[in-house]
């Protein structure tokens, strides 16, 4: 079992409206055809897109210390270090 209710095809066709505002207030459903699970019908979760200022800082006071040479160290040895041609073949 899925812990989603089931909703049939023919739901979804005759009562689209109602199934769109559940799933739009967080309601999930297991799509069903011919009485088989198909799929899943369920909302998006939103990505913050900016985090508070206060939280950001609380998280920056528990990380770790960075070495800037270490750092560098590991640019270096990752990236190419000449210059790149483009026109060369």
């Amino acid at each position: 079992m899925s812990g989603k209710p089931d909703i049939a095809q023919r739901d979804l066709r005759t009562r689209p409206k109602e199934i769109m505002d559940a799933v739009q207030e967080g309601q999930a459903f297991t799509l069903t055809r011919d009485g088989r699970r198909i799929g899943e019908l369920a909302p998006l979760r939103h990505r913050r897109r900016f985090v508070p200022r206060g939280e950001f800082a609380a998280m920056s006071r528990t990380a770790p210390d960075i070495s800037l040479d270490a750092f560098r160290a590991d640019q270096d040895a990752t990236t190419e270090q000449g210059p790149d041609d483009p026109y060369a073949r």
